[in-house]
């Protein structure tokens, strides 16, 4: 695990003379401490932009053009000049961090290649979970090098983020000759480098995205019903037994398991779901889904038998039906 970020004071352009040269393994033009330009001052692109700076990297322009984002670079980045993302790329003489809508990084890579503001030899990182390497098809054709570069964190986009980043992991995607400089990026910012092959970050996006993003999800579906039920503060109730939860789950895996589907317990399951059609109808069906999910792991972990299953099974299936009809 690498050391938490501690700042250095940025280091001049052509500081590789003077602070060891190019790094190990990169192409001898790449310095120690780079020029940095950030394109999407959201709340990944920002953080990562201060723990660059807070490396000793030098992020000299950045782009943002929501009112949110402006007041992160104000935050974040201070002194760092906003600037169009063409401008921003031509200022990043050495590593250019996209850091924009998965769904908008094709369309922002093809038009900074189109329109001349990228260079040979210029590395040009994203952070998307779910692009690998052939979005950045655009920026290699001009000479560029592409890196996939995700931080397998959440982000709100303020300063307690910096904090966060010592230790955590991030997904990368980097052609061979690229892989010290990646690992190296990835050590400047407190983290540790997760290879990652070209076909598979759409699934390790997905388990990052179902684990995280469905939790948030799950919890506060949680929380509603306790309000539904008279519970004033439900986040009171919640937080020790969903922290003790998830600590068991990764520590234990499916030996982590309680509950009544764990138990086969179908007449409890059965009031749930009867509760829920009257209170919350729009909690059945992903209740539904997770008990049977979860009754089917219970099962192949062997902390559910087969014939313990079935009145649960049963129920499930019975009401899945009613919910579909």
């Amino acid at each position: 695990m690498s050391a938490p970020l501690r700042p250095r004071p940025a280091a001049p352009r052509g500081a590789a003379a003077q602070s060891g040269g190019a790094l190990a393994g990169a192409p001898a033009t790449t310095p120690r401490f780079l020029t940095v330009g950030v394109i999407g001052a959201g709340r990944v692109g920002a953080v990562l932009g201060a723990a660059l700076t807070a490396a000793g990297h030098r992020v000299v322009a950045a782009a943002g053009v929501s009112g949110a984002s402006r007041a992160r670079l104000a935050l974040l980045l201070p002194g760092v000049p906003r600037r169009s993302a063409t401008s921003v790329a031509r200022a990043a003489t050495d590593l250019l961090l996209l850091a924009v809508p998965d769904d908008a990084l094709a369309g922002v890579v093809a038009g900074l290649a189109d329109s001349g503001a990228l260079r040979p030899g210029q590395v040009v990182a994203h952070t998307s979970g779910a692009h690998g390497l052939a979005v950045l098809a655009p920026a290699a054709a001009v000479g560029a090098r592409p890196l996939a570069l995700h931080p397998a964190m959440t982000f709100t986009g303020t300063p307690h983020d910096l904090g966060r980043l010592a230790g955590i992991s991030y997904g990368v995607t980097a052609p061979a000759e690229l892989r010290p400089l990646a690992a190296r990026l990835v050590a400047d910012l407190g983290g540790v480098p997760e290879w990652v092959g070209e076909a598979d970050r759409p699934l390790y996006h997905a388990a990052l995205a179902h684990g995280a993003n469905h939790l948030v999800t799950l919890v506060n579906e949680a929380a509603d019903r306790l309000r539904d039920a008279g519970v004033a503060q439900p986040e009171k109730v919640l937080a020790p037994l969903l922290r003790a939860a998830l600590e068991n789950a990764l520590r234990l895996g499916d030996d982590a398991l309680t509950g009544p589907v764990s138990r086969g317990d179908a007449g409890t399951v059965e009031r749930h779901l009867a509760r829920l059609a009257a209170t919350a109808p729009e909690s059945v069906a992903p209740y539904l889904a997770l008990a049977r999910r979860t009754a089917d792991r219970a099962i192949a972990a062997g902390r559910l038998r087969p014939v313990d299953a079935e009145s649960l099974l049963g129920v499930l299936a019975d009401t899945a039906r009613e919910v579909a009809a």
